[in-house]
């Protein structure tokens, strides 16, 4: 397996579309230098993604496993089934982190998963402090504290200056989901 001489965290953030496409075009540019990626995503239970099938075609150099009730987590009302799934993919998240088989660990949307409340802020410091020092973390979702950003080598803000939603165009397959 290809070692990081030095892994780094990388924090995608932002309130605009491409967290998590930006996140998956490094894992493919990764594989396609001998990475072993492992993606993990938080609140996305729903399973009609398309990097799920996508992903598939990289394996065994990447594996993606997906948390969530397959329901929307809306703020201020989430469930204990939504807590447990986070809790659930933070343990696997830890347990992949520390195996020593991956390079690269992606945790999508666990920024989003802390705004939420599902996840403690602190825990995911937590683990960003006990990192092995050749993988690389990135961490993906809106909301980005300023603590999370101070522990990162990386942060891009994804900024949206236009958004085909706005012109009356729905989420399309294949693209944006």
């Amino acid at each position: 397996m290809v070692k990081l001489d030095q892994g780094l965290v990388q924090i995608y953030t932002g309130p605009s579309k491409g967290k998590t496409t930006a996140a998956l075009g490094l894992a493919v540019r990764a594989v396609g230098h001998g990475f072993h990626v492992f993606i993990l995503q938080f609140m996305k239970g729903i399973t009609n993604y398309g990097e799920l099938t996508g992903i598939q075609r990289l394996a065994p150099e990447c594996c993606l496993e997906h948390f969530g009730t397959g329901k929307w987590v809306h703020k201020g009302m989430i469930t204990q089934e939504d807590i447990i799934e986070a809790q659930k993919a933070f343990n696997r998240a830890r347990e992949i982190m520390y195996s020593g088989q991956w390079d690269i660990l992606i945790l999508d949307e666990i920024i989003n998963a802390i705004w939420f409340g599902l996840l403690s802020e602190d825990l995911v410091l937590e683990l960003l402090e006990g990192k092995p020092p050749q993988v690389e973390l990135i961490l993906t979702g809106r909301n980005a504290s300023q603590r999370l950003m101070d522990k990162a080598q990386l942060v891009t803000e994804m900024v949206q200056i236009k958004h085909p939603f706005e012109q009356g165009i729905s989420a399309r397959k294949g693209i944006e989901y």
